[in-house]
């Protein structure tokens, strides 16, 4: 059954009249046309009766109408199946050098390999250093090094953590 062949009851025809006479109220209809609405609106049986009663006025309308179709906005095209998930942004960005070869390059050459590994040149050459000038006694701080990397990570030349 089409919409506008529904059969409306008193209920509706006294909204539609309450809502003629708010137009009227605000000017839109004159007292005549405001008269003769109200009329057709206590004579209409069905939807397709009162919606003519409307059809030159701005909402509000009567809500049985229903609501006013709205354009449908474009779909956003579909993710593709391949791509990974976004990462979040809390997500840390992990460098591409490995905490465990640092550290095991740290204990096995105990002169600052693995920290060159990691960029970080001038710390490097530090512990070298070091180790060159003590004779190979300040081997020590390069295997304590290592296993504070083995152990707790650390960081490259560009600030990103180890990666696991």
């Amino acid at each position: 059954m089409e919409s506008d062949a529904l059969r409306i009851g008193t209920a509706e025809r006294e909204e539609a009249a309450r809502l003629l006479a708010d137009h009227f109220g605000m000017g839109r209809i004159t007292p005549d046309e405001y008269e003769t609405r109200v009329t057709d609106a206590y004579a209409a049986a069905t939807l397709g009766d009162l919606r003519p009663l409307f059809r030159d006025l701005p909402p509000p309308h009567p809500g049985f109408f229903g609501p006013p179709p709205v354009p449908m906005a474009p779909m956003p095209p579909p993710m593709p199946v391949y791509a990974p998930p976004p990462l979040p942004a809390y997500a840390p960005q992990y460098s591409y050098r490995s905490k465990t070869v640092a550290g095991v390059l740290q204990i096995v050459l105990p002169f600052g390999v693995g920290r060159f590994y990691t960029g970080q040149i001038g710390l490097g050459v530090l512990q070298l250093f070091i180790c060159m000038i003590t004779f190979g006694f300040g081997a020590i701080w390069p295997i304590i090094d290592g296993i504070v990397l083995l152990a707790n990570g650390g960081l490259d030349a560009e600030g990103r953590p180890l990666r696991p």
